[in-house]
């Protein structure tokens, strides 16, 4: 099809070239959305062809941005990430008073706040060391009551979790009454563009992100200090592919979901921070050690751990499911 409208360009009248050369960065942009468009259709169909790679070992969703994660037997996957009712994957996020988001990059500790959910999925507990329970009603959190906040510099819609929430994470991270709210991202779709459909609501990058055990493994050969998958704060862990297997994935089926590789998780500090002890590593590991052997050309220095997924056909995953790829 692209091949097409390039050669119907090229038949063109001259009067009608000269108006689109004359539309400048208009007309080249109108071509390359056709070219683009059809990448993307093309891109988007899933294959008819699979390899199985393993099985799903670890499932895991975490509804505040940067606190430690719910543990899941299994999860429906939507648009926004893993799933089961209103335990979603970071829609919940502290931010300063201004609304901009504040991460455990800040205030490590904050990978010791553990959340859990009632039976129904509908009610948040909150725990952290010397806090008392914050309990939070998601159901009750309203598009209605929605304002602004920001993320990795886009804007995004919030709602507000009100004073007792606020006091709680100033307490806790700041030692003070005030400072720090607490947000809860109330859309179904996403509301930002970077990665279009694919970004999720608050999360760095997309809305899902895989991880291989033998990855992990292998890099523990090279440390001192071993390191958990937890380290790196993926949705799914998988076993069975040999390591790094998942740099070659451009499509993952997990049990009736499919999903399309989008980008490497490209690493930062926040991998040195230990989730058991919310304190970061002296000597910056393991991301000091991931820099000497997982740099990746086009993507500067951070190195590459895990793989970010967008995706492709809603379905149920349960631990145990095979993991297949293509």
């Amino acid at each position: 099809m692209l091949s097409k409208l390039v050669a119907e360009f090229g038949e063109l009248p001259v009067s009608q070239k000269a108006l689109l050369v004359a539309a400048g960065v208009g007309g080249v942009a109108l071509l390359s959305a056709g070219g683009y468009l059809v990448k993307r259709r093309i891109d988007n169909t899933p294959p008819k062809q699979w390899r199985k790679a393993g099985e799903l070992t670890e499932l895991y969703v975490y509804p505040v941005k940067s606190c430690a994660p719910v543990v899941l037997q299994q999860a429906d996957c939507a648009d926004l990430g893993p799933q089961r009712n209103l335990l979603r994957d970071r829609t919940f996020m502290v931010t300063n008073a201004d609304g901009k988001f504040v991460t455990a990059r800040m205030k490590p500790k904050m990978v010791l706040v553990q959340p859990r959910f009632d039976e129904r999925f509908e009610t948040m507990y909150l725990t952290a060391p010397g806090m008392p329970e914050l309990r939070i009603e998601v159901g009750a959190l309203g598009v209605a009551d929605a304002t602004r906040s920001t993320v990795w510099g886009e804007t995004v819609p919030t709602v507000d979790c009100g004073s007792e929430a606020a006091r709680w994470f100033s307490r806790y991270l700041l030692d003070k009454e005030d400072g720090y709210r607490l947000r809860y991202y109330p859309l179904k779709n996403t509301s930002r563009r970077r990665h279009g459909g694919d970004t999720g609501s608050l999360q760095d990058e997309t809305s899902y992100m895989l991880f291989n055990e033998a990855s992990v493994t292998d890099l523990n050969r090279r440390l001192e200090n071993k390191v958990t998958v937890l380290q790196f704060r993926p949705n799914f862990v998988v076993r069975g592919p040999e390591p790094y297997g998942e740099d070659r994935w451009r499509w993952v089926r997990i049990g009736d979901a499919v999903f399309r590789y989008e980008m490497p998780c490209l690493r930062c500090i926040f991998t040195t921070i230990d989730p058991a002890s919310g304190v970061a590593h002296p000597d910056k590991e393991p991301l000091r050690t991931l820099k000497q052997y997982r740099q990746l050309p086009s993507y500067g220095e951070s190195p590459a751990f895990g793989i970010h997924l967008g995706l492709r056909r809603a379905g149920e995953v349960k631990l145990g499911d095979p993991v297949y790829f293509a």
